[in-house]
């Protein structure tokens, strides 16, 4: 234990003075420009990767870019300015930063002395040469509106950022992005055989899966060089957490099970990424000497609370893995069981859950919502399925394999619907099937079942309108969230990914056969009430006084630069808490 905080410690010191605000050289007015640099002899800098914003407040926001120098021993003074109108007539405020290959070029400002509610315009400058002009916006004292984009789990090589192009078009308020922003794996690795045909490769000295800081340096840069993702960025101030790919797969506090013995230190590598994370992205430290603990709240009025959670790096112990149970027998269910339900075992830690707990004690807002990674609904399946699953998402399932799974299906759906229609006539064996259920992902809350009770009972207390959103699965779901005692606690919101592929590629799911794996999930799953497996896509979430409003929009295809959006998956949920009422809802109405 004393190894472990010792290089936690080491850790947040290091990461303290990297990926930092710049370090601001003198304010300037408008036009001011260094005369050196205003010559034609001036050195050429390129704005290759656009401009973004974030964690927006009520009087402040960040701004951030990237300048591509030809000369990397260059230290370089920035300009910024930010208006309330985008020809700059009316500045509010301005200022000269310094950048240089330690920051790797980036530009971070906390433009402050901002009014709240109020769309600006900001742009950056080095002599003469310009950036794009961005958009943002700060959060309101007092609204009687909110509307948010959610994405995650975007993947390069895996197909066009179309979804980020549609969001721009969005009007919104923010966008809130749950991680996976980029990957780590090489030019061989997950979801990159069609990358070569998109003309979405990797470039030849990043083509291996990232490990050192350069790579995830020039990892960001490429994905930050697309037009779409500059495209949303540049209308919309971001809010964002990490996931697990930003780093590694399935990472825990230390470890990941992409991380093997001869890929060198994992805290060596678990600080070079988180370095990179806090350079690229438009996002505030939480204090000036906190760069590891990222969850931190956002107030939109009174309306609605955004807690932003950290359940990947931060406190996650290692994940459960149903392989460690089996026995000649069969699966150690009382073992399982037993460490399934062990108090030790957090996604959150003790220091973040108490947070969390005090920030919802004391909300006064209408809203509560927590924007996180993993799915927490109960996502529990006919233990006779999980072996199966297990078979197909191996790759060693064969054709005998998936029309064994089609017919079990069949069987348990029928069982599950005369289940609920009361059907005295099924047998005690007939309901052990339906009735004996687990968790087929122990990565997210399902393999934490403790801490998640814990938190369900504190949201049983308090008796907050809860919306939970989760990213991470690659698949739209909605889920009403229950405790141990089948109360009624919140409303889960999952949104697709932008790209990597979801459970239609896991499960190896024919086209045809799509609307029934649907069905079959919503009717086997008790908490489930919605899920698109197959599409990419984004959610847009609304807030009023009275209601939410969840939309999922899907494109019909990634593969392709030709695109649109698929009318015939748009999905709608409404949620009335006067009414006790969620409700699904028809494109139409």
């Amino acid at each position: 234990m004393t190894t472990h905080m010792n290089r936690r410690e080491l850790i947040q010191k290091t990461i303290a003075g990297f990926g930092a605000l710049s370090l601001p050289l003198s304010l300037t007015a408008c036009g001011d420009d260094d005369p050196e640099h205003s010559s034609p002899d001036a050195p050429q800098i390129q704005f290759l990767h656009g401009v973004a914003s974030g964690d927006p407040l009520a009087d402040r926001v960040i701004l951030w870019t990237r300048l591509s120098p030809e000369d990397t021993a260059m230290r370089l003074e920035v300009q910024w300015e930010i208006a309330t109108d985008q020809a700059f007539q009316h500045i509010v405020n301005t200022g000269k930063v310094l950048t240089t290959q330690a920051q790797d070029f980036t530009v971070k400002v906390d433009a402050d002395g901002l009014q709240a509610n109020q769309t600006y315009f900001y742009r950056f400058r080095y002599g003469a040469q310009s950036s794009p002009v961005g958009q943002t916006k700060t959060l309101p004292l007092d609204t009687a509106a909110v509307k948010f984009a959610v994405c995650s789990c975007s993947n390069y090589p895996a197909g066009y950022f179309h979804v980020y192009k549609e969001m721009a078009k969005e009007n919104l308020d923010v966008v809130i992005h749950l991680g996976d922003y980029i990957y780590e794996y090489g030019a061989d690795g997950y979801a990159t055989e069609d990358a070569e045909k998109l003309g979405r490769t990797l470039a030849a000295d990043n083509n291996k899966e990232i490990i050192r800081l350069d790579d995830y340096r020039k990892r960001y840069a490429l994905y930050r060089g697309d037009t779409d993702l500059q495209a949303v960025h540049q209308r919309y101030p971001f809010i964002v957490i990490w996931d697990d790919h930003e780093l590694t797969n399935d990472i825990w506090m230390e470890g990941a099970e992409n991380h093997q013995d001869n890929e060198g230190d994992f805290f060596a590598r678990k600080l070079a990424a988180l370095q990179a994370y806090f350079e690229w992205m438009p996002i505030r430290p939480v204090s000036e000497n906190d760069h590891l603990n990222i969850y931190r709240q956002f107030n939109f009025g009174q309306l609605v609370q955004l807690n932003m959670l950290d359940t990947r790096v931060l406190a996650r112990h290692k994940q459960l893995d149903y392989a460690n149970y089996l026995t000649a027998t069969g699966l150690d269910a009382a073992r399982f069981s037993a460490d399934l339900t062990d108090s030790n075992r957090t996604l959150l830690g003790r220091t973040q859950f108490a947070w969390l707990a005090q920030q919802l004690t004391q909300s006064q807002a209408t809203w509560n919502v927590l924007g996180q990674q993993v799915l927490m609904a109960k996502m529990l399946i006919p233990a006779e399925i999980l072996q199966v699953l297990g078979e197909i998402t191996s790759g060693q399932a064969t054709v005998e394999t998936l029309a064994n799974v089609e017919r079990m299906l069949v069987e348990l759906v029928t069982l599950k619907s005369r289940y609920l229609q009361g059907d005295p006539t099924l047998t005690a064996q007939e309901k052990a099937r339906i009735l004996t259920v687990v968790p087929y992902n122990l990565d997210a809350w399902d393999g934490y079942a403790y801490e998640r009770e814990a938190l369900y009972s504190i949201l049983g207390q308090l008796g907050k309108k809860v919306v939970v959103l989760a990213g991470d699965t690659h698949n739209a779901w909605s889920a009403q969230l229950y405790d141990a005692q089948q109360n009624f606690v919140g409303v889960e919101l999952a949104t697709s990914s932008v790209s990597s592929p979801g459970m239609e590629k896991y499960l190896q799911i024919p086209a045809a056969k799509l609307y029934e794996f649907e069905f079959a999930f919503n009717t086997l799953i008790d908490e489930l009430s919605y899920c698109n497996l197959n599409q990419r896509g984004y959610l847009t979430v609304s807030f009023t006084a009275d209601e939410m409003l969840a939309e999922w929009k899907f494109v019909n295809t990634v593969k392709a630069a030709d695109y649109q959006l698929d009318d015939a998956r748009y999905h709608r949920l409404q949620y009335t808490p006067a009414l006790v009422e969620i409700k699904d809802l028809p494109a139409s109405a």
